[in-house]
């Protein structure tokens, strides 16, 4: 199965201001989820860092890894959605010989993740699957501790009776953790992600499904991360 290891780092970033190249544990965030490709056995080749920025593309290639193209700037805004960057990888090959039956989307801001997580995703995707795409336990349960509003402003359990007294007792509910995406690649062609309808969970434990978005999570990773041995 051809698969291709997309790694997307736009150079703009209002939470983390340059956040792909700044140094988490002694080296460019981006560089983790490189290393973390290369460790679950992907070939640099297939190894496609999908960028706007010259400066993330001359810290990635002074890493080792060619960047084959920077993307359009209508890829590169606010707005744009990692959807289009996912096609743009796939079409941009495909004009270049190169055709990917698979996407394995790893984004920076997971740094956590480790390589036994991608291929234990990789490992759990078969034909027929739309995604494989990791997840963590939700940290509120719509059956136990998550509540909704009435029109008179009262609050309601937001799923089911209302009965469960222990949170242990509640069905578990899961969320993505951002790290993970196994993706066919006809799917992809076909319809976004959020439309999928053969998702199946890659569960990660919670203390490693760290999603990078103000410097306040930056810290708490770092201090995670060295409580864990990543």
């Amino acid at each position: 199965m051809k698969t291709l290891y997309l790694i997307p780092a736009r150079g703009g970033s209002k939470g983390i201001p340059g956040k792909n190249i700044k140094p988490f544990l002694g080296k460019p965030l981006i560089c983790h989820a490189i290393d973390q490709a290369r460790e679950a056995g992907a070939e640099d080749a297939d190894i496609c860092v999908s960028t706007d920025s010259e400066e993330i593309r001359k810290v990635v290639e002074g890493y080792g890894l060619k960047v084959p193209f920077l993307r359009p700037d209508s890829l590169a805004t606010d707005t744009a959605g990692t959807y289009g960057v996912i096609l743009h990888a796939l079409e941009w090959y495909l004009e270049h010989g190169v055709e990917y039956e698979r996407v394995v989307l790893l984004q920076t801001t997971s740094p956590l993740r480790r390589a036994e997580d991608i291929t234990g995703a990789i490992d759990a995707w078969k034909p027929g699957i739309d995604m494989v795409v990791s997840v963590c336990e939700a940290a509120t349960n719509p059956y136990y501790n998550a509540f909704e509003t009435d029109a008179e402003g009262n609050l309601h359990i937001s799923k089911g009776d209302g009965h469960y007294t222990r949170r242990q007792d509640a069905p578990k509910v899961w969320e993505y953790n951002g790290a993970v995406y196994v993706m066919d690649a006809a799917s992809l062609r076909r319809m976004p992600m959020s439309e999928f309808p053969v998702r199946r969970p890659y569960v990660m434990p919670t203390e490693r499904s760290v999603d990078l978005d103000t410097p306040a999570d930056w810290i708490r990773a770092e201090q995670v991360a060295a409580l864990i041995g990543n």
